[in-house]
């Protein structure tokens, strides 16, 4: 009995320090918020954790190396570059539409050809419904367009393209747009600040036209486009509108006075010339999908017409050119926006215009080849060149009948690339490259010392051309 009793006793007492364990208070953990996928947008957007904001986090490294050959033994041939790219893509579903935000930072080390070193905002933009506010791809191109070329073309490539601007896109469906956006024109801007040199034997010198040298910008480039997308491709129309706004020429300052250069070609000062005109560019480009070559291929275009605005169809020019050359080997062509002509004080506008195209096949999923090209055509009124006289061109080394000054030319770039793809995003690829200038005329070249002064002396020069090479190491993410 007494063992029943017992037992009985110690069956309570658990029961009842059980149910006394029960009535305390238990300790919960804080909530997790896990990360969940947000498949609106495609592949790699996240929800910012406590927000309906979808992210996604990606980036480049970019290893390059480049031959270009030289013109003379000072000049560097080869090159490395090694560039990394951070992109942030930020989008939120409002009753107003999409809320979109989009950082691009690149810091790019350069060595040799490659030029100097660079850390720069790519991108940086606000996109809500249809406008566009910050820093993007200039919309007289497209950032669709299929141009994967290693080098530069002539063309406003999207891979370059990027300007600070405010757009707004209206959408009539059906994958037909329009936008207007106003840009930034400085960096559409190319002039040479100082009067072209024909030729100069001790201290005699004659000068081409006066260069138009840009005073401040007070209105920004209008660019316009009408686009078509659809399954077979894309084809867009655009327009561009750019202020050229010069500054007072003609003049130099010594010991605090200023006084007019006197021209030696008319024997009268130069013009002392400012004035305003404007610019313009228009734009064809699009691209077609032809799967009967291959899945994947495409055929791209772009031809462009300037007059006056010569920076939209200079491989995607985003910052201003102070003294801008088009070259190959030793031959080094001199191209403006506008001048000022030495005999009447007019303002001129300078033309060129340009067509790039190429084919893009894929052999298989992991084998691509590109064929590509340009031509443009660099065109100034006759009154911008100066034919070297025999009695000067007997002091200049027998260049008589050469042309200097601001001279009609064409522009040839051609190349290809093979692409290798062993793995998503990530590819290897060499490219080459042949350019070749021919000036309309035969050009008076200045020959220098070693130390790059003038001699005073010339050679007389036809076509000239140079090849390029590169080979290419990236990985997206």
């Amino acid at each position: 009995m007494a063992s029943v009793r017992t037992l009985l006793l110690g069956c309570a007492a658990i029961l009842s320090g059980g149910a006394q364990a029960a009535d305390l208070p238990a300790k919960t953990a804080a909530p997790v918020d896990y990360v969940r996928v947000c498949s609106t947008h495609g592949n790699g957007f996240f929800y910012i954790p406590g927000t309906e904001t979808c992210l996604r986090v990606g980036g480049r490294v970019r290893a390059e190396y480049a031959y270009i050959e030289p013109a003379d033994r000072e000049d560097d041939s080869i090159g490395f570059r090694g560039r990394g790219r951070i992109n942030l893509d930020a989008r939120t579903a409002t009753e107003y539409g999409m809320l979109r935000t989009y950082i691009r930072f690149e810091l790019t080390h350069n060595t040799g050809v490659y030029g100097s070193d660079s850390a720069l905002v790519k991108q940086a933009f606000v996109q809500f419904g249809g406008l566009t506010a910050g820093r993007a791809v200039s919309f007289f191109t497209s950032p669709d367009l299929p141009a994967p070329n290693f080098g530069d073309l002539r063309f406003d490539d999207p891979a370059n393209a990027e300007v600070n601007l405010l757009a707004y896109t209206f959408s009539f469906g059906n994958g037909l747009s329009a936008t207007l956006s106003l840009e930034d024109g400085i960096g559409r801007r190319i002039n040479n600040e100082l009067d072209f040199p024909l030729f100069g034997v001790g201290s005699t010198s004659v000068f081409a036209p006066i260069a138009s040298t840009y005073a401040g910008e007070i209105v920004p480039d209008v660019v316009a486009n009408i686009r078509y997308k659809g399954t077979w491709g894309e084809v867009q129309l655009s327009g561009a509108l750019h202020q050229i706004r010069d500054v007072a020429a003609g003049l130099t300052t010594v010991d605090g006075v200023t006084t007019p250069v006197i021209n030696p070609i008319t024997g009268l000062p130069n013009p002392t010339h400012a004035d305003t005109d404007y610019g313009f560019a228009l734009a064809a480009l699009g691209y077609v999908n032809v799967p009967a070559l291959g899945v994947g291929d495409t055929v791209w275009m772009m031809a462009t017409y300037t007059d006056g605005a010569i920076g939209y169809l200079n491989t995607g020019q985003t910052s201003a050119i102070s003294n801008g050359f088009v070259s190959a080997g030793s031959l080094a062509m001199p191209f403006t926006d506008a001048f000022v002509d030495i005999f009447t004080g007019e303002y001129k506008t300078n033309k060129a215009y340009a067509i790039a195209g190429g084919l893009n096949h894929n052999w298989s999923p992991t084998w691509q080849t590109n064929v590509f090209g340009s031509w443009m055509r660099f065109d100034a009124p006759g009154v911008a060149q100066y034919v070297v006289p025999t009695t000067v061109a007997t002091l200049a080394n027998g260049s008589a009948g050469t042309t200097t000054g601001l001279v009609d030319f064409d522009e040839i770039r051609v190349g290809a690339n093979v692409i290798w793809t062993p793995v998503k995003d990530f590819l290897i690829g060499v490219e080459a490259l042949y350019i070749r200038v021919d000036p309309r005329e035969r050009m008076a070249i200045p020959l220098t010392t070693a130390s790059g002064e003038p001699t005073g002396t010339f050679r007389p020069t036809g076509s000239e051309d140079a090849w390029e090479g590169r080979l290419r190491v990236q990985r997206d993410f």
